[in-house]
């Protein structure tokens, strides 16, 4: 109990530290975002005085700081400068797509890089681990926004067939709800396909790393002694060791999984996080700004808190340890 209590006030803490980082970093920045309103609409003095007021930037950067903290405890993400709308309702229609993006690249990721890993891991110094090894290495080193544009040109341009933009077909009539899925499934294949190929690579190359240092293992030499045969070996005693430092590894994967997904929303204008902070940035839209970067960043933080709990469930090593 007292690590659970050690480890819950530290995400606390963090997740404090988070959000004061993230609103003083957002308001030192260049740019005033009502002097970009105003220069679109022509506003003289007295209006952008007064839309200043109404968007609580005409008191000192402490004062909106508390007043921020205030409104974040009750549960108010404030209202979007450039949208026009609750920064809530905002944030949540674009969460639910990237999560959607998330969890089917995710998905494509975690089973196929594992069971990659393991059969390099299993074979090694063999053509096909050093094949497996090479062609992970040129993946893992390839920007996540160039696979995407390769796959726009691909299928954009040369080849088609693939939707390169957009959640949806613009002003599409489904005459049912298995029409509008599968529309958004085929758009859903390229911005899927171009995290999948960069992040694969990371956990083929974890897995087969621990795959490996366990089958160095005095038990793993004793189950060679008993006669176990190859499969059980690697999948009964090897696999579930080896997933420890990979689970570690996942937690650190979420923080590139949520970076590779910004650079790919962009490209496809796939309508989520990434592309909502994007849009942002360029608007000094400070209330969506703070929003999206403290549900990013709570989600790296509870993964890893996560991450380590599921490590002492486990390796009860762990717990005795502490």
């Amino acid at each position: 109990m007292p690590f659970l209590l050690r480890r819950f006030f530290t995400l606390l803490s963090s997740i404090f530290a988070i959000v004061t980082f993230n609103f003083f970093l957002f308001h030192i920045i260049p740019g005033d975002p009502i002097r970009l309103i105003a220069r679109t609409q022509r506003l003289n003095a007295e209006a952008i005085a007064k839309m200043r007021a109404s968007f609580g930037l005409d008191g000192s950067i402490l004062s909106q700081y508390f007043r921020y903290l205030s409104k974040l405890v009750h549960g108010d993400l404030g209202y979007s400068f450039s949208f026009k709308e609750n920064v809530s309702g905002l944030v949540g229609r674009a969460l639910g797509n990237t999560l959607l993006l998330l969890t089917a690249s995710t998905l494509i990721v975690v089973i196929l890089g594992i069971a990659i890993g393991v059969f390099a891991g299993s074979r090694q110094g063999k053509k096909s681990d050093t094949a497996t090894v090479i062609s992970s290495l040129i993946l893992w080193s390839m920007p996540t926004f160039w696979v995407g544009m390769l796959l726009v040109f691909t299928f954009g341009v040369w080849v088609g067939g693939l939707p390169i933009s957009g959640i949806s077909t613009a002003n599409a009539v489904y005459s049912n709800g298995f029409e509008y899925f599968m529309d958004i499934s085929r758009h859903l294949i390229l911005p899927t396909v171009t995290l999948a190929i960069v992040d694969i690579a990371f956990f083929i190359i974890i897995t087969r790393t621990a795959l490996i240092d366990v089958m160095t293992e005095d038990y793993m030499l004793t189950a060679r002694g008993k006669g176990l045969g190859r499969r059980a070996i690697v999948w009964r005693h090897g696999f579930r060791n080896a997933m420890l430092p990979v689970l570690t590894a996942s937690a650190l994967y979420i923080s590139a999984l949520v970076g590779g997904a910004i650079q790919v929303e962009v490209v496809f204008s796939w309508p989520g996080m990434g592309l909502l902070m994007y849009n942002s940035v360029l608007a000094r839209d400070y209330p969506v700004l703070e929003a999206s970067f403290l549900l990013t960043t709570v989600a790296v933080l509870v993964a890893n808190f996560a991450a380590d709990l599921l490590y002492r469930v486990l390796d009860p090593r762990v717990a005795v340890s502490k």
